[in-house]
């Protein structure tokens, strides 16, 4: 593995990623936790995301050819998961967070870390610069989103409590309208294959 495989892997990755984009989801989501219980969630998303990762890029394509699902499917499943999480969030007032003790694995560590763009990017990646290059490219990307979510207690208290409210329900609305596009998306890539059969 080269330098250069390495950054061919990265950036493309780093853009899938989109940690900058899920900070404020995570904001959101742990709306008035204190930082042991936020920095427990960023462990266990970062564990999810590379445990999940790492493990599609030895079996994702495997698997899929196995059970017959297309990437299209999994962009329609984690869509319509996450438009429930946002609609809960949106309509309950009660936050899905204090439900779910697991909101660091979903919808955290997947689909919003490691979504259907970052598995795509990975598997394409995989089969151009090599398997150590693709892996190393998603530990150094999920290690960095881990960076920036340890600094969401800094925006926290930036924002205060109406702040973060605000903020938690338009991280919301992002939410569910990042799952309709996904959802979009899936359905676009699913038509064309069944008019063509």
């Amino acid at each position: 593995m080269s330098f250069n495989d390495f950054l061919l892997a990265f950036v493309p990755l780093f853009v899938a990623v989109d940690i900058i984009g899920t900070l404020p989801m995570f904001l959101g989501l742990t709306q008035g936790m204190d930082s042991d219980k936020r920095r427990h969630i960023i462990r266990q998303s970062i564990l999810t995301a590379l445990a999940v990762a790492i493990g599609f890029v030895y079996v994702g394509k495997y698997l899929f050819d196995w059970l017959g699902i297309t990437m299209y499917d999994f962009m329609v499943a984690g869509g319509i998961l996450l438009f429930i999480i946002a609609t809960m969030d949106l309509l309950s007032g009660i936050k899905y967070a204090r439900r779910i003790d697991a909101i660091g694995a979903v919808p955290l560590g997947i689909p919003l870390i490691v979504g259907p763009a970052v598995l795509t990017t990975a598997l394409m990646i995989v089969s151009v610069h090599g398997r150590v290059a693709t892996i190393l490219a998603i530990i150094v990307n999920i290690g960095l989103a881990g960076l920036v979510l340890l600094s969401a207690d800094f925006w926290a208290r930036i924002l205060g409590k109406a702040g973060s409210q605000a903020v938690s329900k338009v991280a919301s609305l992002i939410l569910a309208a990042i799952a309709v596009m996904m959802v979009r998306k899936g359905i676009h890539g699913i038509f064309p294959a069944l008019v063509g059969q």
